[in-house]
């Protein structure tokens, strides 16, 4: 029975310890798969603050425009491309086609 029950005990203790290195490999996977998301993370993070940062120039570049246009005294249609639709014109009429 004492050779039994340390046998069993044995074959425990190996059980466990090969479970602590699949839990220490999963570990180290995890680990590298958060720091591939930090990075990622980071990385979008840069890409968005220089989106913001060259949507914030195109802006002051179209008011710049716009009050350029104003100051010349021409005159100024602004078009909302979102709600506009395209519209087929046939010239050939007009130049007497």
């Amino acid at each position: 029975m004492k050779r039994w029950l340390c046998r069993d005990l044995y074959l425990e203790v190996e059980r466990l310890e090969r479970s602590v290195v699949e839990l220490e490999e999963e570990i180290i996977e995890l680990k590298m798969q958060l720091k591939r998301k930090s990075e990622e993370v980071t990385s979008l993070s840069i890409e968005n603050a220089n989106l913001r940062h060259k949507v914030e120039l195109l802006e002051r570049r179209e008011k710049a425009l716009i009050d350029l246009l104003k100051s010349l005294k021409l005159p100024l249609v602004v078009v909302d491309e979102d709600r506009f639709e395209d519209v087929e014109i046939d010239l050939r009429s007009d130049m007497g086609e």
